[in-house]
């Protein structure tokens, strides 16, 4: 169905940045046809016209970085480390992959939250434990085909062995418990590319173009130096995005020196796979040198505020990246580090957390910026500038409408400023995806959200059993995790991306609690009697 804006305050985000107090929109085809007034004589008969009066009609939000299997997971994690929360996130002896099902309602889950508040794309680095498969694949690429929104999705798999990933991993571990790491499944070069093509030919341009394929290799340390070329070549050979989780810890700046002998930013150099393809995440442990040879490459940034302080990861350098002309996108990361999917929440945490790291306020972020991240970045991230992320004429319709009548613009006295620190999804009333409307009045049109939500409370109850055993082997290994943490952090690295100091006691962080319980009854599937 075609369908007309009529009387619509509209951002275009456009090159020229233009706003239009009333005007309409027309989209056909599941493209923008035309902006400008008197446009209903162009519109035909099965057009549905939409009275836009009151209302803002703009881009719709990119998700630039997102982890859908961890959906289930909501609030089931006290802040911690990344070392430490990714032993809880992804349990290194999960014995068996998720049914093709689940991997469904999961990603179903995340995407209704994403469509409710105004995101219309997301980029999707999804993670299978042990091992990815066809039916768990197509689990997560079905979910996305059945609900409308546009989706990158990628294999994030490691593979090599679990205490390789680590500084000083090898040598903390007892005996038996490196034995066990080094029997654990892990995909071969071979095998991981095979799938990886398989993975193109099936997804990559489906749903009209709405669905494609990213490549991921997780980060450096985590497969093999053969692998992480591999995926560079898939890069080139289909032009995808590559994404590279790096430097999001003070641990693997660390790491970075004892393993390679220089930061992974270099190593990534010195391996060839850095390129305007490549999507580098969280950057937040860089130095200079990082952060021009990312500017150097045309390699885009990842930022995602929020799950870096859920995680105590530290705050990216956003201005030393900005002033180098370092494109920058903005993510959630997943549902269990942020505990929501809102990338209002997102944009205005960006918007804030720098002003707290230089007292040169010129210097500090402004909600044109932000919000050109929000949009624009995340379009440039997923190699669709041109396609989508502005409201133009021949670009894809991925449109949001939101009410300007609400508290959040009352009273209108700067529309991007309000849009980055007092919106919050609330105001979203209409979600486009490609020209059809995916979310109106209140409900998402394309699934029972009720029917998804209630089965995602069945499959926790289901697997509670078998999920709380694989968290007690989590339990195990947090004492040595955590000794490797500790070493890790008194190191000087010549740089502090922490707010205060960056020396700690382990006498004083442990207080009376024994290493091994520090997350010990927290995930609300060892059976939390508040779960449904």
């Amino acid at each position: 169905m075609n369908v007309l804006f009529e009387n619509a305050k509209v951002l275009t985000l456009d090159p020229a940045d233009s706003v239009f107090d009333s005007v309409s929109v027309l989209v056909e085809g599941g493209r923008i046809a035309a902006i400008g007034s008197e446009l209903r004589g162009r519109a035909g008969n099965d057009c549905r016209i939409i009275d836009a009066s009151g209302h803002l009609v703009m881009p719709g939000l990119v998700n630039a970085h997102f982890h859908s299997p961890g959906n289930l997971m909501r609030g089931s994690l006290k802040s911690s480390p990344l070392e430490i929360f990714m032993l809880m996130e992804v349990p290194p002896f999960r014995a068996a992959p998720l049914s093709a099902r689940i991997n469904y309602v999961c990603t179903m889950i995340g995407a209704i939250e994403m469509l409710r508040t105004g995101v219309t794309a997301v980029q999707d680095d999804a993670f299978f434990a042990p091992v990815p498969t066809p039916g768990g694949i197509d689990g997560v690429m079905q979910a996305y085909a059945d609900i409308g929104i546009r989706a990158r999705v990628s294999l994030d798999q490691p593979n090599v062995i679990e205490h390789e990933k680590y500084p000083y991993l090898r040598e903390i571990l007892p005996a038996d418990i490196r034995r066990r790491m080094e029997a654990a499944p892990l995909q071969s070069d071979e095998e991981l590319e095979a799938l990886y093509r398989w993975f193109i030919g099936k997804w990559n341009n489906a749903a009209d173009g709405r669905l494609s394929v990213a490549v991921s290799c997780s980060a450096p340390q985590r497969v093999t130096p053969n692998y992480l070329k591999v995926l560079h070549g898939l890069s080139q050979e289909h032009d995808l995005p590559y994404y590279i989780h790096t430097l999001e810890t003070k641990l693997q700046r660390v790491l970075g020196a004892e393993k390679y002998g220089k930061s992974l930013i270099q190593y990534l150099g010195d391996s060839e796979v850095l390129d305007h393809r490549t999507n580098l995440m969280h950057c937040i442990w860089v130095d200079d040198a990082d952060m021009d040879l990312i500017a150097e490459k045309g390699s885009v940034v990842a930022h995602n505020p929020l799950c870096n302080l859920r995680l105590g990861s530290g705050i990216m350098p956003f201005r030393q990246f900005r002033n180098r002309g370092v494109p920058i996108c903005l993510g959630s990361d997943e549902a269990i580090s942020d505990d929501a999917i809102n990338m209002w929440n997102v944009a205005k945490t960006a918007g804030l957390v720098h002003n707290i790291t230089d007292p040169e306020y010129q210097n500090w972020p402004d909600a044109a910026e932000i919000l050109s991240c929000l949009v624009g970045g995340g379009a440039r991230a997923m190699l669709a500038e041109g396609r989508t992320g502005q409201i133009a004429p021949g670009l894809a319709a991925d449109l949001i409408m939101l009410r300007l009548d609400g508290s959040a613009f009352a009273p209108l006295n700067d529309l991007k400023r309000q849009l980055i620190y007092a919106e919050n999804g609330s105001s979203v009333v209409m979600t486009m995806v490609n020209g059809r409307i995916v979310f109106e009045d209140g409900r998402v049109t394309t699934v029972d959200e009720a029917a998804l939500h209630a089965e995602a409370n069945e499959i926790i109850a289901e697997n509670r059993a078998v999920w709380a055993a694989e968290f007690e082997s989590s339990y195990e290994l947090q004492p040595y995790y955590r000794e490797m943490y500790l070493r890790a952090s008194r190191q000087d690295v010549g740089m502090n991306r922490w707010v205060g100091g960056e020396t700690y006691s382990a006498s004083t962080a442990v207080g009376s609690k024994k290493l091994g319980d520090y997350n010990r009854g927290q995930p609300q599937i060892q059976g939390d009697s508040n779960v449904a």
